[in-house]
C-alpha cells in the first residue's frame, strides 16, 4: 500500500509494514527508527521515510545447516524505504565499532522499541570506538566532497552529507562519546561561531529546494569542509585504535535473546 491510498498518518502505515514483516519473515523487530534525513532534522519537501530495523529470529533458525539471510529488504518506493538488520548482524558490527548503529540507537525518530533491544544497546555501548567511529565520518565527508562537491553547481542536499559527519566527528574528538543525531545539536555544540550564519542560511534554504535541485557552490563551506577533512585524514593516521576486542558480553546478550 502506498503512503498517498493510506488513511492515517506515516507512523501508523509503518507500523503496519513493520507488523506485516514479523508476521511474514516470522521475526520479533526490537527496534525501529527514522534514518536518514529525516532523524537528522534537514529533509527536504519530497524526501522519502528511510525507517530501519533490527529484528531477531526464532531459536531453531540459528540452528539450521543452511544459510540464512541476515537483512530484510521490505520496501524502496517513491515514499518508503524499509529494511533491517538481524541481531547476529548488529552484534558482530558492535564488536567492530559499526558508527551507523549508534545512529539508529539515538534517533529522535523511534517507530517502536523493546527492553530487549535496551538490554543489547547498553551492551553494544561498551563497543565505541573514537577512532573507528571518526574515521567512518572522515570518509563519509571525504567522499561526498569529492563526488558531489567540486562543480560550479551542487546539490545543496549534499553539503549535509559533508557537513554532518565532520560535525560528528567533531563531537566524537571532544566528548569522546556517540554524536547525536540531529543535525542542529551539532551545529549548536560543536560548530565554530564563525561558521553558524553560513550554516543556517544553507539549513534555510535546502528545507525549501527538492532533493535534486542545484544552486552555486558555497565557497565559505566548501573550504571549510576541505579544511576539516585533511585535517581528520591526517590526526586519524596518528590515533591509536581503541576498539574493545572481548567478545563474550555479546555472546551473552545473543544467548539471552534466544
Amino acid at each position: 500500500m502506498k503512503y498517498k491510498d493510506f488513511e492515517g498518518d506515516i507512523k501508523d502505515l509503518v507500523n503496519m509494514k513493520l507488523d506485516e514483516i514479523e508476521e511474514k519473515e516470522h521475526v520479533k523487530i526490537l527496534h525501529a527508527v527514522e534514518s536518514g534525513s529525516r532523524a537528522w532534522g534537514f529533509a527536504s519537501p519530497d524526501s522519502d521515510y528511510d525507517v530501519r530495523f533490527i529484528y531477531v529470529r526464532r531459536k531453531e533458525d540459528y540452528l539450521r545447516l543452511e544459510t540464512i539471510k541476515d537483512t530484510l529488504d521490505w520496501e524502496l518506493d517513491e515514499t518508503l524505504d524499509i529494511n533491517g538488520w538481524d541481531i547476529k548482524k548488529v552484534l558482530q558490527h558492535f564488536h567492530k565499532s559499526n558508527a551507523t548503529l549508534y545512529e539508529w540507537a539515538n534517533s529522535p525518530v523511534v517507530y517502536r522499541t523493546t527492553d530487549e533491544w535496551k538490554k543489547v544497546y547498553e551492551v553494544g555501548k561498551q563497543y565505541f570506538s573514537c577512532k573507528s567511529s571518526m574515521y567512518h565520518y572522515y570518509g563519509t565527508a571525504n567522499k561526498t566532497y569529492n563526488e558531489y562537491l567540486n562543480a560550479e553547481y551542487v546539490k545543496y542536499k549534499k553539503y549535509f552529507y559533508a557537513l554532518r559527519p565532520i560535525l560528528a566527528a567533531k563531537w566524537i574528538e571532544q566528548k569522546k562519546c556517540p554524536p547525536p543525531v540531529l543535525f542542529q545539536d551539532l551545529v549548536d555544540t560543536v560548530l565554530e561561531e564563525e561558521m553558524k550564519e553560513p550554516v543556517a542560511k544553507l539549513v534555510a534554504r535546502k528545507i525549501k529546494m527538492a532533493e535534486s535541485d542545484k544552486d552555486k557552490r558555497l565557497v565559505k563551506i566548501s573550504e571549510y569542509l576541505l579544511k576539516n577533512i585533511f585535517y581528520y585524514k591526517d590526526m586519524l593516521e596518528d590515533t591509536s585504535d581503541d576498539r574493545y576486542p572481548d567478545w563474550e558480553p555479546l555472546n551473552k546478550v545473543f544467548l539471552e535473546l534466544l
